[in-house]
């Protein structure tokens, strides 16, 4: 190509700064092909054409293709708006300018109502309109694309709004003994809410307090964290036998599930007014945490998580949970993590020295959570992959 002259550029915009722009340049006739690398060879656009003569030619670059297509209407294998309408849905992530004929310049018009970002006329066409053309047309379509991923990460951002008023709700504790503290972090991975979830509800003299996780990520497994946790409140406020609780809950998830593999992990807890020796059931979930002097894991016998293999309840476990000592629930987002560089994790051992350690410095009970995240973080050589909620209830009476 020619080189550039400034002074017969005619665009300011293009003066004093060289763009360049890839362009699929689709046009069945040599002659106009010439003239277009022609007229952009006396521009200051830096132009890297591609040419193809038929439409069967221009798919094997279309899919991938980033830039701006140059299209004419007229093909020997396709024309019109059929033609536009494949290579629209085709080179998603590049501009379109259409080239037509002065006797199709209306279909011209109908091309960018469709979705063209220009159309230009042969015969009245020269190097800075056409180079100016295909600037402002990729510009646009960057804008375009722009705002649509913004539209896009807004309806995801107010969809995940709801999902967390779901798996997050107020806890239901105004006449219990327990004195909570929430706290959920979705996995640096997708910065979205997840399928864990937790509840408290006190009911005729005692509090249950649950924390779960569905497997897997994504909307269905969150939309399901929304189902159960909202069923379970239900089941409790209804006024469901407390041994009837997860039976039905698990009924309920099988339901609803998308696959028959999904499955829940979660942890209930029990505690009668007055007493201090709640009733837990452990579903493949990580146990919890007794925070007093000292950190004391629950000792429990898992049973499988709920939906797996379903099965009437069976004996119920009891642990010492005294007056001033305060219990701590979570999910597996913490326990996942690595300690330091290995591939080692930190389980439930790690996690209890963790939280020894930060209680030891004075943390109080407010924001202990947050130094978790942060500790495991530290371990973990980076952000955590996977969500971390903990429901901490403190036993105040």
């Amino acid at each position: 190509m020619n080189e550039p002259d400034p002074g017969e550029t005619g665009d300011p915009l293009l003066q004093g700064s060289v763009e360049s722009v890839d362009i699929l340049l689709i046009e069945d006739d040599p002659q106009d092909a010439f003239l277009v690398e022609e007229f952009l060879a006396d521009t200051a656009l830096s132009a890297n054409i591609t040419w193809v003569a038929t439409l069967a030619e221009a798919r094997q670059h279309l899919t991938s293709f980033r830039g701006c297509v140059l299209l004419d209407l007229n093909l020997p294998d396709a024309g019109g708006m059929d033609l536009l309408r494949e290579v629209l849905t085709s080179a998603t992530s590049a501009a379109v300018v259409v080239l037509t004929g002065l006797d199709d310049e209306h279909e011209g018009v109908a091309a960018v109502a469709a979705g063209a970002q220009d159309y230009l006329v042969k015969g009245h066409v020269d190097g800075s309109l056409l180079a100016r053309s295909l600037r402002y047309s990729v510009e646009r379509q960057r804008a375009d694309e722009n705002a649509r991923q913004l539209r896009e990460a807004e309806l995801y951002a107010r969809e995940n709004m709801r999902l967390e008023r779901g798996l997050l709700p107020q806890l239901l504790l105004d006449r219990s003994p327990l004195t909570p503290r929430s706290f959920y972090r979705p996995g640096r991975k997708r910065a979205l809410v997840g399928g864990d979830f937790f509840d408290a509800v006190d009911k005729d003299g005692t509090t249950h307090v649950i924390v779960g996780d569905v497997s897997g990520h994504g909307p269905d497994e969150a939309a399901l964290g929304v189902c159960l946790r909202i069923a379970w409140r239900a089941l409790v406020m209804g006024g469901v036998p407390e041994e009837q609780l997860l039976p039905a809950l698990e009924e309920i998830l099988i339901s609803e599930r998308a696959q028959d593999e999904m499955y829940a992990t979660l942890c209930q807890i029990s505690l009668d007014k007055d007493s201090e020796d709640p009733r837990i059931r452990l579903f493949g979930h990580p146990p919890p945490l007794v925070l007093t002097d000292r950190v004391v894991q629950v000792e429990a016998v898992p049973r499988p998580p709920l939906g797996l293999f379903p099965e009437a309840e069976t004996r119920v476990e009891r642990f010492p949970f005294p007056r001033g000592s305060t219990l701590m629930l979570y999910t597996d987002g913490l326990v996942d993590a690595y300690e330091g560089s290995g591939t080692e994790r930190l389980g439930v051992a790690g996690l209890s020295r963790i939280v020894e350690g930060v209680l030891g410095s004075g943390v109080s009970i407010v924001d202990l959570p947050e130094r978790l995240v942060d500790e495991a973080e530290s371990h973990n050589g980076g952000p955590l992959q996977d969500d971390v909620a903990m429901l901490l209830v403190t036993h105040g009476e």
